[in-house]
């Protein structure tokens, strides 16, 4: 089946939603979900403070211009957006060390519903517990990729006038990101490197993008962002049978 584009990518999400509702993937929704939300108490309090000092900070460097201090309202929102789509990220990194193990499983299982074939092997509750450390592996990886370039547009979000442009990057990179932290899933189950992952998605950069999009959206909403990760694994899954298994070959 040929890749699509910008528009075939953004219905992933919708259809990760319908198959986490399938009986034979509800448990492994249920179990990370339960910790994503004794994680998410933590977190939201932890970071409340962070958020409200840095939003003051930031207001504190901007220069004594009469036509600068009329537009706070506008320099608070932007600064509002740029750090709360990098706190939904942060989010989603740490939910997804807690439950990466359960995340490969779920991907394997929603590849074998969606083409009737075992894509590794039906190891079980035995297969989790030997891909721990491979899983943490990836998400280290992905990490690492991720933080550099999370400052860089941290440092441009924080400069009045600038930030009109860093949250545009932000959004882009954050879907970009968000492509990449759940194709990794069904990726890894076939062994595909995450360097090997990064190319693959680039030679379709518009269906990851707009697979990515409605994540990092979604990611934003309290309450929804706890629910949006087993489906997004399962719309990655989607994503790769029909997108990214496409863009194998140049």
């Amino acid at each position: 089946m040929p890749a699509g584009g910008f528009l075939s990518g953004l219905g992933y999400l919708g259809e990760g939603f319908r198959l986490i509702r399938q009986p034979g993937l509800r448990l492994f929704v249920v179990i990370p979900l339960v910790l994503n939300i004794l994680l998410f108490g933590i977190f939201f309090l932890f970071l409340a403070e962070i958020f409200g000092a840095m939003i003051a900070a930031a207001m504190g460097w901007l220069p004594d211009w009469a036509w600068l201090q009329s537009l706070d309202w506008l320099f608070w929102i932007l600064y509002g957006v740029v750090i709360l789509l990098m706190l939904a990220y942060g989010f989603v990194i740490v939910a997804n060390l807690i439950g990466s193990p359960f995340y490969g499983y779920l991907s394997e299982l929603t590849e074998k519903h969606l083409t009737g074939q075992v894509v590794v092997s039906d190891g079980g509750w035995a297969q989790i517990i030997r891909d721990i450390p491979r899983s943490l592996w990836r998400e280290v990886q992905k990490i690492a990729y991720y933080l550099p370039r999370a400052l860089g547009l941290l440092i441009l979000g924080l400069i009045p006038v600038v930030n009109l442009v860093a949250a545009v990057l932000w959004f882009g990179f954050n879907s970009w990101m968000m492509a990449l932290q759940y194709v990794d899933y069904p990726a890894d189950n076939h062994r595909l490197s995450f360097p090997g992952l990064k190319q693959r998605l680039r030679r379709n950069r518009p269906a990851a993008l707009g697979f990515g999009l409605p994540i990092a959206l979604a990611s934003m909403v309290p309450v929804l962002n706890l629910v949006v990760v087993p489906a997004a694994v399962c719309g990655a899954t989607a994503y790769w049978v029909r997108e990214a298994e496409a863009s194998a070959t140049p």
